[in-house]
């Protein structure tokens, strides 16, 4: 007579069972590093892993963004794996960005398995930028005399500032090819940068140096890092914000150094050039201005074609809303108003089209963020005009808390569709 056969059980098998999916974890993993090099913020950016990885079936995850990292952890406390991810912030590409978008969403509905998922991942990410190096060194030119219409330059600021704006281009491909240069970019790109403005006052004709040497320096100011900041720290992103205004800080004090060695080393050869005021264009310049801005602005961000329409007439409903708030209830609500209105109406863009909203909110707050503020606020400090930095710091700061609360705010009033219809299906 046999004996029955007793039950054993298998640890380590119940253990394998319980593991997480290793294509799914993978695929994950490869979307957080695209979106975050690509210039997603913490909150987005954890909202879509979150939604991804319940619809992939990975229990128990978890993630922690920071500017230059990324922490991700999937099953139970017993038994949880954590991936470190080091990241490096990359250029913001729009185009990726949708692309990368609607490859989550396909994986996470069941359309596409996750091992295609990330190698549909790694073409997007691999793939040639939309726009050469020509087009985009045209845009640095155009949009800094733009810029400069904007910030009350006359013909000879606009004119100056457009040729800076192309220097700096030229100069940010030579970084690309040169890594020990893209460390340094930006100081150096403002040192050469106020360097040629005070030669040119010399050779153009009396100018502002300070407004075409900002307008010249726009693309490079980070007035967008600091309403990013912003944004976390109001969502309570703790870390992501405090490393992101920290960075903001540096690259400001960076970009001012180099302006201030700049006008020394620029005034000890050609001279210190006259102060004057700028003659300013009529009221119809700034319409032109407002059409080449967001044209500039979707070749820099390489954003696709079909969505210049788009950009073009969120960026103009933002700003003239932030400039009937402003005359209404001051310049920081007046950003509030601004930014209320390009998020509502990127919200909108992104139920008709399908597509992310911030293929249109990021152009539209580009012409609203303080960046110029922030640059005329350290350079007065650096003058010892004390009071006038402080008051200048000031006004910077509650523009961008206005800005991200106009954000915020809108957010609440018309949420992203796009993460919640995941979530549904």
């Amino acid at each position: 007579m046999t004996e029955p056969v007793q039950s054993t059980s298998y640890p380590f098998i119940e253990r394998r069972r319980s593991e997480p999916d290793p294509a799914a974890v993978a695929f994950v993993l490869g979307l957080a590093r695209a979106l975050h090099a690509h210039g997603y913020s913490a909150g987005r950016m954890e909202d879509i892993l979150g939604v991804t990885s319940d619809r992939l079936g990975l229990k128990g995850h978890q993630f922690f963004s920071t500017p230059t990292s990324i922490m991700a952890s999937f099953g139970d406390d017993r038994r949880q794996r954590t991936f470190l991810v080091r990241v490096e912030p990359g250029e913001v590409s729009l185009a990726k960005l949708a692309e990368l978008e609607r490859v989550s969403v396909d994986v996470a509905r069941g359309r596409v398995a996750p091992a295609d998922g990330s190698a549909a991942i790694a073409r997007i990410v691999a793939a040639r930028p939309l726009y050469g190096p020509v087009l985009t060194t045209l845009a640095f030119g155009v949009v800094s005399g733009a810029s400069c219409q904007f910030l009350g330059g006359g013909a000879h600021e606009i004119l100056v500032a457009s040729i800076l704006g192309l220097g700096l281009g030229v100069f940010s491909l030579v970084a690309q090819s040169h890594p020990r240069v893209g460390r340094v970019f930006e100081p150096l790109a403002s040192f050469l940068v106020s360097l040629a403005a005070i030669g040119l006052a010399h050779l153009v004709g009396p100018l502002s140096v300070l407004v075409a040497t900002i307008s010249g320096l726009i693309v490079l100011m980070p007035g967008l890092t600091l309403t990013t900041a912003m944004s976390e720290l109001a969502t309570r992103h703790l870390a992501s914000g405090t490393a992101r205004l920290s960075g903001a800080f540096i690259t400001f004090l960076s970009i001012v150094f180099g302006v201030a060695l700049g006008n020394a080393i620029g005034g000890a050869a050609f001279g210190v050039p006259a102060a004057v005021d700028p003659w300013h264009f009529p009221a119809w310049a700034n319409l032109v201005a407002l059409v080449l801005a967001p044209m500039c602005f979707t070749v820099i961000l390489r954003a696709e074609p079909r969505d210049l329409p788009w950009i073009v007439a969120a960026s103009a409903l933002g700003y003239v809303a932030g400039r009937l708030g402003a005359s209404a209830l001051g310049a920081e609500l007046g950003a509030f108003a601004g930014s209320f209105a390009v998020t509502l109406a990127s919200a909108g863009y992104e139920r008709w089209r399908q597509r992310p909203a911030a293929v249109v909110l990021v152009p539209g707050i580009l012409l609203l963020v303080p960046g110029s503020i922030g640059f005329r606020s350290l350079l007065s400090l650096m003058d010892r005009e004390a009071v006038v930095g402080l008051q200048t710091a000031f006004s910077m700061t509650m523009t961008a808390v206005a800005l991200a609360a106009g954000l915020l705010i809108a957010g609440v009033v018309a949420p992203e569709s796009r993460v919640r219809g995941v979530a549904r299906h």
